[in-house]
């Protein structure tokens, strides 16, 4: 991963935001960090010895957890560049709708892995994104997330 200069994604867009996995206001979730570099979304994450799946590796569903707030990174950035902000009664423009994960191999639990997203296809109503956790030059686990417009009823 490149290092990024400036703030993150994250810090930038919905600071007020306590979301577990990428909200700066959660001091006790995981506070992941993505910026744009280069056309892509990327970030990295050291996971926490509470985080292992009783194998010695990265559990499940902290995996699922990082790919869908980086996505949440992309898509609320393509969102914000496309002029699609949060509608009066919301705190973001989109949520997430669906998050395919397919895990291809063990992530380590005691070293920091690399996260990549691109935006795959956006409409206002809906946004796409490619997301995956690589390590070691390996793709670890893959996902397709779709992101729909928040409309706070």
């Amino acid at each position: 991963m490149t290092t990024p200069v400036g703030s993150s994604i994250q810090d930038r867009l919905f600071a007020d935001l306590p979301c577990f996995g990428c909200g700066p206001a959660n001091e006790r979730g995981l506070r992941l960090k993505s910026y744009l570099v280069d056309g892509e979304f990327q970030a990295r994450f050291m996971p926490w010895p509470e985080h292992d799946n009783g194998a010695g590796y990265l559990n499940g569903g902290i995996i699922a957890t990082l790919l869908d707030c980086h996505s949440a990174a992309a898509a609320l950035w393509e969102a914000a560049y496309q002029g699609w902000g949060p509608l009066p009664g919301a705190a973001i423009s989109h949520v997430t709708a669906g998050l395919d994960v397919r895990y291809l191999r063990p992530a380590p639990l005691r070293e920091s892995v690399d996260l990549r997203a691109r935006v795959t296809s956006a409409e206002e109503d809906e946004i796409v994104c490619g997301v995956e956790l690589v390590w070691d030059d390996k793709v670890r686990a893959t996902g397709v997330s779709r992101w729909r417009r928040w409309r706070p009823r």
